[in-house]
């Protein structure tokens, strides 16, 4: 049974898609409502048209994009190698929350698509007001691109054998 009352201005991750879309990705892992609100403050909404370029290879990296709505294919330009096709609920460009190195690759919409981008200055900012939450951030991002290197030399011993 509904309560007769209930908070109106509460909104919790399946109401609000920007919170829903962080709270799936486990750099953003066991975060409280309230850290949550914190980063969802932070991120910014982008909306994307069929094609369009994300990123470009080489571009300086600023920072992560997690898909709200829509696919994004990552691949090199030069040679049309696909890396990866992702959707709803995907991440992207993670690595370069922690460095300014170029971009490896291209990122470019398959469809109309609703991202929301975190970017390095957001978590420097996040550390420099909430050191706690920064470093909760930076473990699971450290455990996140472990676990990706771990794959990726998976693949390449799978390849060489």
């Amino acid at each position: 049974m509904k309560a007769i009352w209930e908070n109106i201005f509460r909104k919790g991750p399946a109401d609000d898609p920007i919170l829903h879309a962080i709270h799936q990705v486990p750099i953003f892992e066991h975060l409280n409502g309230k850290e949550l609100n914190e980063i969802a403050r932070l991120t910014h909404e982008r909306n994307y048209k069929l094609g369009e370029p994300i990123f470009k290879k080489m571009a300086p990296g600023e920072g992560m994009y997690v898909i709200i709505q829509g696919s994004v294919t990552i691949k090199d330009p030069e040679t049309d190698m696909v890396f990866a096709q992702l959707s709803s609920g995907d991440f992207f460009g993670e690595l370069a929350l922690l460095d300014e190195e170029p971009r490896s690759a291209s990122a470019e919409a398959l469809e109309p698509s609703k991202l929301i981008g975190f970017f390095r200055t957001d978590l420097l900012t996040l550390m420099h007001r909430s050191p706690e939450l920064g470093n909760k951030i930076l473990i699971n991002l450290s455990r996140v691109l472990g676990e990706r290197l771990r794959q990726t030399n998976k693949a390449l011993a799978e390849q060489s054998s």
